[in-house]
């Protein structure tokens, strides 16, 4: 499956080589942008693979762009520039851009680093999505285990069977053990304790 890219240049004849140049190599432009408004814009409706960015447009610059787009995990982004200063390369590192391009550019560039790029934002979503799965384990341990001390104290209940006891409540009820947890603990709160 062809992977869906949206392009944002202030400039229409540049937007125009990059679109014929990217459907030649066999992508899907699924969307055209003049500035980074715009393009944040789109890239939220039309979820693309990928955006490649202007760093010099109106209303939101490239990087102010990228930034937005990587902060929302919306879609790796790869920096079109003619400019090519380290503090520049610097700024995109820390704005989250997967690639930089200077321009002019030769068009056989452009499908090795969309290829890397697009592998790369794999690597890193599938990252992400452990860290936040850690993290919500994580937490639903941390609940589990004030639950835990909750029922001991009120009840007088050992640590295995206060366990036990949010494993029935969570089945008989169809919940989480988070869920039950949770429910524990906002109790103890609204009683006071």
């Amino acid at each position: 499956m062809a992977a869906r890219l949206l392009i944002a240049d202030d400039e229409s004849l540049i937007r125009m080589h990059l679109r014929e140049t990217l459907l030649a190599l066999g992508y899907l432009i699924v969307g055209e942008a003049a500035d980074g408004q715009q393009a944040v814009a789109m890239a939220r409706q039309m979820r693309p693979d990928l955006v490649l960015l202007d760093y010099k447009m109106p209303h939101l610059d490239g990087l102010e762009a990228a930034t937005i787009l990587c902060h929302e995990g919306l879609a790796p982004v790869i920096l079109l520039t003619a400019s090519a200063s380290r503090e520049l390369a610097e700024r995109a590192r820390m704005a989250g851009v997967f690639g930089y391009l200077t321009k002019p550019f030769r068009d056989a560039e452009l499908m090795p680093l969309i290829e890397v790029t697009l592998a790369r934002w794999q690597v890193y979503q599938a990252r992400r999505n452990e860290v936040i799965a850690l993290r919500d384990r994580l937490e639903t341990r941390k609940e589990i285990e004030q639950a835990k001390g909750v029922l001991m104290d009120l009840h007088g209940l050992s640590e295995a069977e206060a366990f036990r006891r949010i494993q029935q409540l969570a089945m008989r009820n169809r919940k989480t053990m988070r869920e039950v947890a949770q429910a524990i603990l906002l109790t103890r709160q609204l009683a006071g304790g």
